[in-house]
């Protein structure tokens, strides 16, 4: 069969959706390589590739208008392509799909992520909601199948935009697989060296958005107790809600406890960092990783830091306990106190840590990539058997 994706993200995203993309693509290939992958890219990228895998093939706008508008080609030109290439079923990877690819007759899948800027409208720009909003329900109208990354952004679309449940597939998703794999020694001395890294650090990973909460993160460090206050190592950019963290970080004279490790120069430059090829060796030199979120789709940093081997705390709330399982750590995020005190508690208490270490290890089988690949292809199988395929 010839596997059409829209893969836009897994060309040029650096974030979620991006390794979401790269990481079910691979997969595929490596436990389905009977079939044919064609990725459907807007531009030509200089960062990410898939040259290494003979099943893939990459289809660019071609011939006018297309390859003077690829914006236009990638929303609704490509169906002809799709046609054309004789696609078996299209896969939107990230919440979209082309206009009219139901006339096309060609059965459609599309993951939804999240659901969150219905949730956090605030936080978005109004022409920002209204476009999501039409393309995220289009594509849950035209879909043959939907599939959500985790049970809660399921329940999202059956509440907030009346799915029919029968419709969803909830398919998890795993991580990089290279986080589950021990960096050696050197390696991780040589990326401790290149990015200036502490001997113990904790560990956030994340965009700098007020979701996300890093500045309740911060507010917890003065509280720790002065054996537990390691400096906190961040990974990831922002704007405004950025410029708030190093407000506060100034006023409390915190400066030097935190290091926003995407703004040196290393980091800005050099290609481990920005392809995230050397974050399995950061992740794996942190004492532990922190995500405060108050609200996700799934949370791949939570499953990068449980792979990696290493305490993770996270929010008790949205699907974070459905990312972490029974081996992570759980705070309130809305209170510092309560992020404080998981902090020390995984400095302080080894034998509580390795015993969630066992049972991180029974979570996650969950999300191995034979795991998370079979859910996918069983979803696409359930597509082309509703299409009459």
């Amino acid at each position: 069969m010839r596997i059409g994706f829209d893969a836009k993200r897994a060309y040029h995203n650096t974030t979620g959706l991006g390794h979401y993309s790269r990481t079910l693509i691979r997969s595929l290939v490596q436990y389905y390589p009977q079939h044919r992958y064609l990725l459907f890219n807007p531009r030509r990228s200089g960062r990410f590739h898939f040259s290494d895998l003979s099943q893939v093939e990459e289809v660019l706008p071609a011939g006018f208008p297309a390859s003077l508008l690829p914006g236009w080609w990638r929303s609704s030109g490509m169906t002809r392509d799709l046609r054309k290439r004789e696609v078996g079923l299209y896969h939107g990877l990230s919440h979209e799909l082309p206009l009219g690819i139901g006339r096309t007759g060609i059965p459609s899948v599309v993951t939804m992520h999240d659901l969150i800027f219905e949730l956090y409208p605030q936080q978005y720009k109004p022409a920002d909601r209204l476009i999501y909003r039409r393309k995220f329900q289009y594509a849950c109208r035209q879909a043959t199948r939907i599939i959500a990354i985790s049970k809660q952004t399921g329940a999202d679309l059956v509440r907030l935009y009346g799915v029919d449940p029968a419709k969803i597939d909830v398919c998890y998703q795993g991580c990089n697989p290279a986080f589950s794999v021990p960096v050696a020694p050197e390696e991780k001395l040589r990326v401790k060296q290149l990015y200036g890294l502490p001997d113990r650090f904790f560990l956030y990973v994340g965009s700098i958005i007020e979701r996300k909460n890093l500045l309740n993160l911060c507010r917890a460090l003065p509280l720790l107790p002065p054996e537990a206050a390691l400096p906190l190592v961040i990974i990831g950019g922002g704007g405004v809600y950025k410029q708030r963290v190093l407000d506060y970080l100034r006023q409390a004279r915190l400066e030097q406890r935190c290091i926003f490790l995407s703004d040196s120069p290393a980091a800005r430059q050099h290609p481990g960092f920005l392809t995230a090829a050397d974050f399995p060796a950061i992740y794996q030199q942190a004492a532990a990783l922190v995500y405060p979120s108050f609200y996700e789709g799934f949370g791949i940093p939570v499953l990068e830091g449980l792979s990696s081997g290493i305490p993770v705390i996270t929010s008790h709330q949205s699907c974070l306990p459905e990312a972490g399982g029974e081996g992570a750590f759980y705070a309130d995020p809305s209170d510092p106190a309560s992020i404080a005190a998981q902090l020390h508690h995984v400095l302080a208490d080894p034998e509580t840590v390795a015993r969630h270490h066992i049972l991180t290890q029974q979570h996650l089988q969950r999300f191995t990539p034979q795991a998370t690949t079979e859910a996918v292809m069983a979803a696409y199988h359930k597509t082309l058997q509703e299409a009459g395929c």
